[in-house]
Parts: structure tokens; sequence; C-alpha cells
């Protein structure tokens, strides 16, 4: 990819404005790039700038870009461009199906009216202004606000290594603004688990009973198959997003996770009330396909948990309640990774391990008990006291 040629620029005053014609690279609809003549408004005529030097000094800055040999005419490309035709295909082709929707959904929803920039002239000052307007107008937490700026620093990482353009990422040191906290995440106590299962039918309290009681994703459960079932362990070796097939979310996703005698029991009594399969999907619909939880929950759990007094938090809140009881029972925070199948125990012990307030006043009082065999407060006192 050739830079466009330097060039000085014809600088001229018109009235009481500055201008200055030049040349530049222009990337066509039909891939070609074309050589167009353009005029640049540089200052209006005053203490600011009140001659053709001072001009001249802000033509020569403005050239700069355009001069530049590691520009590249595909540079010249808008934002809108460069995501819908390059960087949404590149991720559609090598991430999963969900992110792709994920990140579409993104960039209509919150990006796309600010796409017009083009790459060449996106500045860090641009990226910072974006997620600016977008917290002003749709009142995002931070968390929403950090996606959608990994969103477009992942596009100029992509632009960059495919040479579209040769300049360090404008988003790197982009400052998040202030967005709305996150809300508060829930993880299911043992009771709220036990009152569901009380109160639900077949399948769905089975159902419930392996979403709580391995702690698999919601996608996992719809693609728990019963040839990876051994009586003692459920293999995950798919999961289901609507109704793609897809490979488990990481590496160390794919991998078996324990049965605990209750949930077994359940299991064998679900089988017998299907026929006793030997293969296929543990919980299917009525048409064969993956069982559709989102359904299940608007209309069987929600309103008979409702009813027997329990809030309805999500699927995932059984995967948070798994950690939190394992961890109230003294689990070890590397156990309860390696059966949450996390990458890494960082994420396990920041967001799924949920500390009850019960249990930070347990340790106040074990904290507090603890101090009946330290040394006296006024004694350490009047020790400092001499020894100063």
């Amino acid at each position: 990819m050739k830079g466009t040629r330097h060039q000085e620029g014809y600088l001229y005053r018109k009235g009481s404005l500055w201008l200055l014609r030049y040349y530049d690279s222009e990337f066509a609809a039909d891939g070609s790039v074309r050589r167009v003549q353009k005029t640049k408004k540089l200052a209006e005529v005053g203490p600011e700038c009140p001659n053709k030097t001072a001009a001249r000094d802000l033509a020569r800055e403005f050239l700069e870009t355009i001069n530049h040999a590691r520009k590249t005419p595909e540079s010249t490309m808008t934002l809108t461009r460069f995501i819908e035709d390059l960087y949404l295909p590149f991720v559609e082709e090598r991430k999963r199906i969900s992110t792709f929707h994920g990140y579409r959904n993104m960039w209509k929803l919150y990006l796309k009216p600010c796409g017009e920039i083009t790459l060449r002239d996106f500045r860090t000052a641009d990226g910072e202004r974006i997620l600016e307007s977008i917290a002003k107008e749709g009142k995002l937490t931070s968390t929403t606000l950090a996606h959608i700026k990994a969103f477009l620093s992942g596009g100029f990482r992509y632009a960059k290594r495919k040479g579209v353009i040769n300049s360090e990422n404008p988003m790197r040191d982009v400052v998040l603004p202030l967005g709305k906290p996150p809300g508060e995440t829930h993880a299911y106590s043992l009771e709220e688990i036990t009152q569901m299962l009380n109160v639900l039918p077949e399948p769905a309290a089975t159902i419930v009973a392996a979403a709580a009681f391995t702690g698999a994703r919601k996608s996992e459960v719809r693609g728990f198959l019963w040839e990876n079932y051994d009586g003692e362990q459920i293999y995950i070796s798919q999961s289901f997003w609507r109704g793609h097939a897809l490979e488990p979310k990481t590496r160390k996703s794919k991998a078996p996770v324990p049965v605990v005698a209750q949930l077994a029991q359940r299991l064998e009594l679900h089988r017998s009330l299907s026929g006793n399969p030997a293969n296929g999907f543990m919980f299917p619909s009525p048409a064969g396909k993956p069982v559709n939880m989102d359904a299940l929950a608007r209309d069987v759990v929600v309103p008979l948990a409702t009813k027997a007094g329990v809030q309805w938090h999500g699927w995932h809140a059984f995967r948070r309640g798994l950690a939190t009881n394992l961890y109230r029972l003294g689990v070890s925070d590397k156990t309860i990774q390696r059966i949450l199948r996390h990458a890494n125990v960082g994420v396990t012990q920041a967001c799924y391990i949920k500390t009850a307030d019960s249990d930070a006043t347990a340790a106040m009082q074990q904290f507090e008990r603890s101090l009946k065999y330290a040394p006296s407060m006024h004694l350490l006192g009047a020790e400092r006291s001499r020894v100063m």
C-alpha cells in the first residue's frame, strides 16, 4: 500500500478565512483508490492567525497526516465502512456467534451514529468524546462503557494488523467516563434452591437442580447429553446459544463436572420418565431440540418460585450460588475455580463468590474472639509511652 506523495498545498486567503487546497487519496465504494482535490478551512484571519506565515504553519501541521509515508489510502475509510465491511465479518468468522451478535448490536445501538469520521482522522480525543456522549445519553453502567471501549479498541487493533493504519491505537489511552455502577448480582442460597425444587414439576425441577448443583452455564445445561453422563460426572462437550451448537466458552470449560448424589437421583428419575434414553439431549424440547430455558423460566419457574416467595434472578445466579455455597462450606477458591471451569481464579473470586452479610458478621465475631488472646490495648499504649 503506497502512501500519498509529499505536497505543500496551495494556501490562499478568501475574505476573512485562510484556506488550503490540496490533494488526497480516497478509498472509493468499489474498492479503487482515486486522487481528489479538496479544500480545507484552516483558520479565520485574526490575532491567532494574522498572516500567511502563521497560516502556513497550520497548513504544514494539517498536511503532515496526509504526507506521512505510513498512511494508506485505506485509512481514509470511514469508521462505519471499516467496521461493517471488514471488522464485523472478521468477528463473525473467528469468534463465537454470540460474541458476533453482541458486537453487532453494540455497534448499531451506540457507535454507528458516530461512524462518519475516517480512520486516519480518529484520535484519542475523539474516542473520549464519543464515550462521553454515549454515557450522557444512554445512562449506561461503567461495565457497558468498558465493553464499548474494548470493541473500538479491538477494531483499531485489527486495522493495524491489516495495514489499514500504522499509527498507535487511538483507544489505548482513552479514559472511561463515569457510568452508573453495575447492579449487584445475586447468588441463590441453598434455602432458595430448596424452596424452588419443592414447588417445581418435572422436568423443570431437574433442570433447576442441574444448573444449581453443577454450576454449568445456561447454554451448557441445554447441551447436556446422556452419553456424556456416567452416574458420577457430566462431561461438558458443547453449549447451545439460540439454535447454534457451539464449543464450550473456553478450553478449560470443556471438562467434566462432578454430580452429587441428590442430582444423580433426580437424573435417574428424569431418565426413567423419559423412556431410559442412552444418548441424546438430557433436556429436549417436544421437537427434540435443546430445551428453551428462557421460556421454561418465564412459563414455569418464575410463577411458581414467586408464589413460594423466591425472587427470580436468572439462570446464572445458580452458577454464582454454587460458588458462594461452596465457599461458605470452606472449599478453597482454587477448587471452586476448577468446578466452575474458569480460566483463572481471579474471575471466580471477583465475580462469583458472594460474601453474604451474615458471613461478614461471623468473620468480625471471630476476629472479636481472637482479640481476647491479644495483649490489652491500654497495656500496649502504656508500654509504648514508657519506651518513648
